[in-house]
């Protein structure tokens, strides 16, 4: 993840991203993790148990790459979602955002956009 460790310190507590659904048009402002490929974020779903900075961690851990995944509060645009996983009784949306901001203490700041992908925590209804 090439912003990364320069926005480390504006991670918050995991919220696995606000307000979803929404139309793929409108820019939303979040927090949660985001990875660079898909696959990652297949990871992070797979291994989130409640504890976020566990599970990436890990993943960079596996990845040699400190900076593959992180938690980041930023402005996106989300895409339609890629996969469905599951784990134990959470279900997630496998979703790639264009990140066109960040949010800093000044406000939101325009970064060069960047497609990223992230987990959409979902709740699974039976019928």
């Amino acid at each position: 993840m090439r912003f990364a460790p320069r926005f480390a310190s504006l991670a918050l507590p995991l919220l696995l991203l606000l307000d979803m659904p929404a139309r793929a048009d409108e820019i939303q402002v979040g927090t949660g993790p985001v990875c660079d490929t898909q696959q990652q974020a297949e990871r992070f779903a797979a291994l989130y148990d409640g504890d976020a900075e566990t599970a990436i961690s890990t993943i960079n851990a596996e990845e040699h790459n400190e900076t593959a995944c992180g938690i980041v509060t930023m402005a996106y645009m989300p895409g339609p979602p890629l996969a469905t996983a599951r784990h134990w009784n959470l279900t997630f949306q496998i979703v790639q955002v264009l990140v066109v901001g960040l949010v800093t203490p000044e406000g939101v700041q325009a970064v060069e956009p960047v497609r990223l992908f992230t987990v959409l925590a979902i709740e699974e209804i039976d019928v």
